[in-house]
C-alpha cells in the first residue's frame, strides 16, 4: 500500500478524530514485499484499492511462509547438538521445516512456470526473467537450473522484504517513545521539502538528522542480531588467539553495538551521536563498531536496496503524516527469538495526514 492509498483509506474509514488506525507493521511488511515481488517476479499483490482477495490471500501465504523460514532457522533444534536424537523430533521443528520449504518451493514454482510460459510474449522483464536467459537450461555446480533460479529469487525476496520491514517497525517504534526525536525529524523535513510536495529521493542526502535517526536504530535494533555464519578457510591467530581452520565464527552484533566501551549510555535512544561523537560513523561495513549489514568480502549484497526503501519509505511516511499510539501509550519494545530480530508485538498507530490534499494526488 502506497502512501497515496493510504490516503484514499484514510478519507474512506476516519472518524471524527480525523485519524484512522494503522498496524504499522503490516503497512510496512506489505509495501515492502510489493516492492520485492514486482522486482523479483513482476507482481503486486497488495493494493488497498484495487487488489483482489485472491491476490491478498496469495501475498498473505508467501509473507507468512517467508516468516516461517526466519523464524526456523534461528531456533535451535536438538538434533543439531545430539545428532542421534534428531530421529525423535521433539516439538516437531524439523517436520515443520520441512513442510516450509515444501511451501516455499511450491510457490516459487509456480511463479517460475508462469514466466517460461510468458518469455516469447516480450513482455516487461523482471529478475526471474533475467535468470532465465542467463541460465538457459544449464546446470549450475550440480543444480539444475530450475533450483538455481529459486533458491537465487528466494534469497532476494527473504532478505529484501524482511529487513526493510523490521528495522522501519522499530525507528517508528523509537520515535513514538521519543517523541521529542519525532518532531525534530519532521521539522527537519518540513524544512527540506516544505509541504507542498511528497519526498523525493534526491531529499535524502539533506536529512541528516533522519540519517541519525536511522543509524541509532540499526545500532539499537540490528535486523539480525547475529551475523552469517563464517569458516575459517586456513589456521590463523585473531588478537593473540589460535584460531584453527574450519572453526565456525558467529558474531553478536547486538553486543558489538552495545559496548559501552564505545557507545555512551549504549541503551539510550540518541540519534545526536551521530551528527557529534560518531558523525564519521556510518552503516556500510567500513567501521566495525556499526555492522547492521556485516563487512568485507561477505557484506550483505542487498544493503544498499534496504537502505534505499528503509530511508525513503520512512522520511516519505513521516513528512506526509501525523503519528500517535492511543491513548499516548508508550509503544511495547519487546523483540522475538529467531534469526531475525521483529517486533514481537503489533504497533498500533493513529494516523492522519498533515499535507494538503492536493498533494496526495
Amino acid at each position: 500500500m502506497s502512501l497515496k492509498e493510504l490516503y484514499k483509506l484514510w478519507i474512506k474509514r476516519k472518524g471524527g478524530s480525523g485519524e484512522i488506525l494503522v498496524e504499522m507493521k503490516e503497512w510496512f511488511g506489505d509495501l515492502t514485499l510489493n516492492v520485492v515481488f514486482r522486482m523479483v517476479a513482476g507482481k503486486r499483490y497488495f493494493n488497498v484499492m484495487n487488489g483482489s482477495l485472491s491476490d491478498e490471500k496469495k501475498a498473505r501465504r508467501c509473507q507468512n511462509v517467508i516468516r516461517d523460514m526466519f523464524h526456523y532457522i534461528g531456533l535451535f533444534v536438538l538434533g543439531d547438538a545430539v545428532p542421534w536424537l534428531r530421529w525423535l523430533d521433539i516439538g516437531g521443528d524439523e517436520k515443520a521445516m520441512r513442510r516450509t520449504a515444501r511451501e516455499l518451493d511450491s510457490i516459487v514454482m509456480e511463479w517460475l512456470e508462469e514466466h517460461k510460459q510468458r518469455r516469447t510474449q516480450g513482455q516487461e522483464q523482471d529478475f526471474m526473467d533475467v535468470m532465465l536467459s542467463v541460465l538457459n537450461g544449464a546446470d549450475v555446480v550440480g543444480f539444475d537450473a530450475d533450483t538455481v533460479n529459486k533458491a537465487t529469487c528466494l534469497a532476494v525476496i527473504a532478505g529484501g522484504s524482511d529487513t526493510p520491514m523490521v528495522t522501519m517497525t522499530w525507528a517508528l517504534s523509537l520515535l513514538l517513545n521519543n517523541r521529542h526525536t519525532l518532531v525534530k525529524a519532521q521539522e527537519e523535513l518540513d524544512k527540506h521539502v516544505g509541504r507542498g510536495r511528497l519526498v523525493n529521493e534526491s531529499d535524502i542526502s539533506n536529512l541528516e538528522y533522519l540519517q541519525a535517526i536511522f543509524k541509532e536504530t540499526l545500532r539499537m535494533y540490528p535486523p539480525a542480531p547475529l551475523s552469517g555464519i563464517r569458516k575459517f578457510s586456513e589456521d590463523c591467530t585473531i588478537g593473540g588467539y589460535h584460531v584453527p581452520k574450519d572453526t565456525w565464527l558467529m558474531m553478536n552484533l547486538w553486543k558489538i553495538h552495545s559496548d559501552p566501551r564505545v557507545w555512551v549510555d549504549p541503551m539510550e535512544f540518541k540519534p545526536e551521536r551521530f551528527l557529534t561523537t560518531h558523525k564519521d560513523i556510518d552503516v556500510k561495513g567500513h567501521n566495525f563498531e556499526l555492522i547492521p549489514f556485516g563487512g568485507g568480502r561477505r557484506i550483505c549484497p542487498g544493503m544498499g536496496f534496504a537502505l534505499q526503501v528503509i530511508q525513503l519509505t520512512l522520511a516519505s511516511f513521516l513528512h506526509a503524516y501525523d503519528i500517535s499510539t492511543p491513548e499516548n501509550a508508550a509503544v511495547d519494545m519487546t523483540g522475538s527469538l529467531g534469526l531475525s530480530n521483529v517486533k514481537s508485538t503489533p504497533l498500533r498507530v493513529l494516523v492522519k495526514p498533515r499535507l494538503s490534499e492536493n498533494v496526495y494526488g
